[in-house]
This record gives C-alpha cells, structure tokens and sequence, in this order.
C-alpha cells in the first residue's frame, strides 16, 4: 500500500465508509495520516452504576445480569442488555450491531464507556463501547484521539482505519535536514505522525506536536519566500490616471472616514500608482470600516478602464458585498457594472455573468471560488482583492491572481495579528492597519458568567428581540459528541424551541449543511424572518446584520481569544447598543483570567497581543483560534515563538542554499513541490 493509493486500499474500508470519508476531505491513504485528532481525552475512572448522579460521559463497570438480548424491529436490529450489582443497574443498548452479543457474557465484568442517559427513573447508555477490566485500565494509561466527524462516521471508526493504515504502510521520508533538526530538538517526523494521532503520555504528545507544527509554519514561509522571489519587482501594467471618483464618492457618503481608513486608502492608492503591482494587507478589527476602502480602490480602478474582483469566503458575504457595491453605485451615479458570480447561480445565470466580463472591461466582479473555474475569464483585470484572505489557500489566490496579467493584490484580514507575526506571515506583503471604529458604533457590553446565569441570558434575549432586534446562540459543536462535554448546535435549538413555546422564531446554522442550505438560513436571519440564530463558528464570517444587538456564546472557555473577539462582532454593527454573553462552563481560575481580558477590551489587536502572552506550547486542547491559515496544528497565537524559530530557519536555509540544490536538501525540494501542487507531502 502506497500514501497515493486510495482510502479503500485500508483493511475495512468498503465503498460506502469511502463516500463518508470522502466528505471530510479524505480520498488516499495520506489523506487519512493528516487527517489529525481535534482533541484528546483521557479516560475517567470507571464508576458502578448507583453512583450515577446525572447524565454525562462515564465508564460504568458492571455485571452482566443476563445473556444479551437481540430484538428486530422493521427498521433496524437492536441487541439489549441489563448491567449492574447489588446496589443498581443501567440499561445497555446497541443499534445495528447484532455481533455485540458475542461479546458480552452473563455474570461477567466489563467496562461499558460512553454517554449516560436519563430513561424514566433510572439511566441508560447507547452504543458504549465494551472493556475487559484489564482492557481499559490499559487503555487509560494512553491519551485517546478525538477525531471530526460525519454523519456514519464515527471517531472510533477513524482511528481504526489510521491504526491500519499505519500497519500496512512503510515509513514517511524525513525532509528537515538533521542538523536543523538538533538545533530546534525535534522529534523524528515518523515518531511524531505516530504519536499525533496515538500518544503514549502527554510528553510525546507535545514533542509530537511541536515538530508537526514547525513543519507547517517552515513549509508555509519557505513556500512564501520561494514564490517572493518569483514575484519581485513585476511592472505594473495599470497606470492610475483619472482620480476623481473617490473624492466624489467621500464627498457624498453619510459619514466621515476615521483617520485610519483615510491613511489606508492613501497607502493603497499611492502603491497602485507604483511603477511595480500593489502587494498589500489591509488588516482592520472587526467594525473598522475595510469594505467601504475596497469600493472605492475598485471603482478608482474602473475609472481608469480596468476590471477588479473581490473574491469572499462564503456566499453570503459575496451576495451582501454585491448588494451594497450595486447600491453605492446606483446612490452615487457611477455607471459602473456590478457582477456577481457564485457556486449556486443558475447555468443561465452563470452564461449571463461570463457574458459581462467580457463586455464590460471596467467592471467590478464579486464572487466566491467561482472566480476561480476555468470557465470564469477577465480580459483586463486590474485588481484583485480576497476578502478574510486567510480562508483561502495560496493555491486559491494565486489561481485568481493568474486570471489577469500580474494585477495589484489587496488581501483583507479582520484577525487581528500582532504586527510582529504579520510581518512573518505576510511578508511579500506591504501592511496596512485600520485600527479605529467609525465614531458612531457604540462599543459592546460584555459580561462573563457561570452556566447559572443561563436563564437570566435567555429573558434578555427575549426582551431585545421583542425590542424589535435579533440575537445570535453560539455552540463550540454541531451535534452531541460521545466524547466531548460541550453544548452542540442540534439540541440547543431544540432546548430555546421548547423554552420560548414559539414565541421567538428560531433558525439553526451549521458548517455541515449543503452552501445553498446555510445561504437561505443566513438571508432569512438578514430579512429578520429568523429573530434568533443558534450556530456553531461557521458566522465568524458571515452576513452583516446591524440588527441583531445580541450574542451568547457557550463554553466561551474552548475558543481563543481571537477567535471570541470576532465572534462578538458579528453584533454591534448598527447604531443601537449591543451586548457578548460569555458562559464560562469551566470556571476555572485560568479560564476567568483568559475571559476577563475579552471582557475589559473590546480592541482586537490589544486582545491579541495579550493573549500571546498568556498561552504557551502545552496549550492546546481549546478550539483553534486563528482561522485557517493554510494550518492544521499551528496556531499563530500560542505557537508564536515556534513560528518565529521557522521563520529564522528559513532564512538561514535559502541563505546557504538558494535553489535548494544540497544534498542534505533533497528531500526538503520535493516536499516543497509536493506542497505547491497541492498540499503537505509525506
């Protein structure tokens, strides 16, 4: 078996567990080796079945009282069984797996792990999995992998089929040369493959994750600086003329730019007027006003007979960005096309939109990836800006950048990252920083509070959306987890359902959904006919709706800062006051400290900085906060000082050795052309 085979060349993997894997992105044998485990658990100590106080996640060590049951009903097999002693017992049951009962005999011992239920007066447990006593105490002296799942597929079933994709496959090639390996003490690549997945204590683990990491940010930057050297010095091919629409446009809109807004624009404009193509970030905190500054940099550039694109992550976003450039052009007379190309556009549609690109040769374009098919042709374009331009890969931006001849590049970004890691992360780039709020938004009222104040939350949503506003409920997860403690998106809308009786209308998001789904979720909650929204992350970047005044966020403890903070934002974009719920699950002493900053700051950039002072390498088992940025493991925020050690590394390697010729080197190369063609190598 080959890392190139596919999933299916694994013992056990039929057609049907292929179409599941195929839709977490797993399609070869490498894939499953990088699909790495969200978190990890270790295994509580087993409990009898008359200590159960409340449902949870146990491990309930018990007697078999009778031989197991298997029931069939017309829709599916069920096998059945009793387990307690003297002093209790608790119902067992599996759905669709008749072999159980060869598993389980009466009078014996086992250990039964998984999720406790309430059933009438007493408790029951569904598809726990099954110990020896000896089995699971040693299964306890490992960490256990938790792994993202899919409809009919489980953690379980994903961490079998890693276990044997590694007893039928030879070992991975090293690519870091030793010495920079020694220098940084890490671990051998195969050892920490390994122990990501399956760690024998919490050491490996972090060694394991440290090397991975380091190899994600070295891979990136080494990539970056390779095609920097590509990129240098390209002559810009579209001279600024004309410049009167922008003053125009300011001189009419209903406000007044803040100070930084005004200096980015400048930036912007005097970087196009180079005699070299614009390469800049625009970092601005969530509120700052960035949309309105790619407006006008996209009709100065059609003033001057050019074509632009603004390509943003979601279809949503690309609707609402196409909206409001239509509106501005019709309010400020500007004879400007506006287009608009997405996924979920009609064939028709799509003929129509393609049409116009080729007629109006000074358009401005908006679209998501479907900027990027091969159908999809610019015959003069001049810019192109990505909205949150780390939710794309580089091979995504490159692909839209190769549509035009060498256009200027303004990538947007409202994770606010320390000038310092910018400066890393993007340094092909120039920076620009939007560090101001337009002087009319109120800033938001934050609280932190313990899951007692759970109810008190809910009356003040309701009393804000009888107000005539809107609220947000944020779940860390979309369903119930077998292994996880953490509120999920399904059974909390079903739990706001029965506590408000029908009176608030309630809408319920998901990243799993199909695009056209979370598209008619999202506008019906822009049109208010959704007053309340449950959703897991997947609104960080999404619809503006100045109506909506409240956010509640659950297990507010499992995501970064950085992450919370844009959370937030997603409230306070109109002019009435708008309030963060923060439930704190944990309570903890460390949880509180880290909540607090959030809660005194509502500064993106400060909330940042502050909190890379506090998480440190161990600090890991949270929510990742830093949004893709081409990275599985690395976080910028708590692996800053691993990715300024890469960055150094990197400069030190193309120093010695540019082309990457050296024979210490050669691996490193075709990893390297691995990774540009498509992402990490094995």
């Amino acid at each position: 078996m080959k890392l190139e085979s596919p999933i299916t060349a694994v013992k056990g993997i039929g057609s049907q567990t292929e179409k599941r894997m195929n839709r977490i992105g797993v399609y070869t044998v490498k894939d499953i080796l990088l699909h790495y485990p969200r978190d990890y658990i270790a295994l509580k100590a087993p409990v009898r079945p008359s200590e159960i106080a409340a449902a949870g996640l146990y491990a309930v060590e018990g007697k078999a009282l009778s031989a197991p049951v298997l029931k069939k009903t017309n829709r599916m097999e069920l096998v059945w069984a009793s387990i307690g002693d003297a002093f209790g017992k608790i119902e067992t049951v599996w759905f669709r797996m008749p072999y159980i009962r060869s598993k389980i005999k009466a009078g014996e011992t086992y250990i039964f792990y998984g999720r406790v239920k309430e059933k009438g007066r007493g408790y029951s447990m569904e598809q726990p999995e099954i110990y020896t006593k000896e089995q699971y105490e040693e299964k306890r002296k490992t960490l256990q992998p938790v792994y993202a799942k899919t409809e009919g597929l489980s953690s379980q079933m994903i961490a079998k089929t890693v276990r044997q994709a590694f007893l039928e496959l030879s070992m991975a090639y090293e690519f870091l040369p030793e010495s920079l390996r020694k220098k940084e003490g890490l671990c051998e690549y195969n050892f920490a493959l390994r122990q990501i997945h399956f760690p024998d204590d919490m050491e490996c683990l972090i060694l394991a994750r440290k090397r991975l990491v380091f190899d994600e940010f070295f891979l990136f930057l080494l990539n970056m600086q390779l095609q920097k050297e590509k990129k240098i010095q390209i002559p810009n091919d579209y001279p600024i003329e004309n410049e009167t629409v922008i003053p125009y446009v300011l001189s009419h809109l209903p406000y007044q730019l803040t100070k930084a807004q005004k200096k980015c624009l400048d930036e912007v404009i005097c970087d196009m007027k180079q005699e070299t193509v614009m390469q800049r970030l625009v970092q601005g905190d969530v509120g700052s006003g960035k949309t309105i500054v790619a407006f006008l940099c996209m009709a100065l550039m059609g003033e001057n007979g050019y074509q632009s694109a603004l390509m943003a992550p979601t279809e949503v976003l690309a609707r609402q960005h196409y909206e409001t450039f239509t509106g501005m052009c019709r309010a400020y007379s500007l004879e400007r096309k506006v287009i608009l190309l997405t996924g979920s556009l009609t064939a028709r549609e799509k003929r129509r939109a393609y049409e116009d690109m080729q007629m109006h040769p000074d358009a401005m374009i908006i679209g998501t990836q479907a900027l990027i098919q091969e159908k999809a042709f610019f015959p003069n374009l001049g810019l192109v800006i990505t909205d949150e331009q780390h939710r794309f890969g580089v091979r995504q931006r490159e692909t839209l950048v190769e549509k035009g001849m060498h256009p200027h590049i303004l990538a947007m970004s409202a994770t606010p990252i320390p000038r310092t890691l910018a400066i890393i992360l993007y340094g092909d780039m120039d920076i620009s920083v939007i560090d101001e709020v337009p002087a009319k938004r109120l800033p938001n009222k934050n609280c932190v509070v313990g899951i007692s104040y759970r109810k008190t939350a809910y009356e003040f949503i309701r009393k804000e959306i009888q107000s005539g506003h809107q609220a947000y409920v944020i779940c860390p997860l979309v369903e119930e987890s077998e292994e996880l403690e953490a509120e999920n998106v399904a059974d909390y809308t079903k739990k706001l359902g029965d506590y408000y009786q029908g009176s608030v209308r309630i809408g319920c998001l998901n990243g799993k959904m199909k695009p056209a789904e979370k598209n008619r979720v999202m506008e019906a909650f822009a049109k208010n006919e959704i007053e309340l929204l449950v959703s897991t992350t997947v609104v960080e970047v999404g619809v503006d709706v100045p109506n909506a005044t409240v956010i509640m966020i659950e297990n507010a403890e499992r995501f970064g800062l950085a992450q919370l903070h844009q959370l937030r934002g997603r409230v306070g974009r109109g002019s009435a006051q708008s309030y963060c719920i923060m439930l704190d699950h944990a309570q903890s002493r460390e949880s509180k400290r880290r909540l607090e900053i959030l809660n005194h700051s509502n500064d993106g950039f400060f909330i940042a900085g502050e909190d890379l002072k506090l998480r440190g390498p161990g600090d890991f088992f949270g929510i990742r906060q830093s949004g893709d940025l081409e990275f599985s493991l690395a976080d910028i925020y708590q692996d800053a000082d691993v990715l300024k050690r890469a960055a150094d590394a990197v400069k030190e390697i193309l120093e010695k050795d540019p082309d990457l010729r050296e024979e210490e080197h050669t691996n490193l190369a075709v990893m390297v052309r691995d990774s540009q063609s498509g992402g990490m190598s094995l």
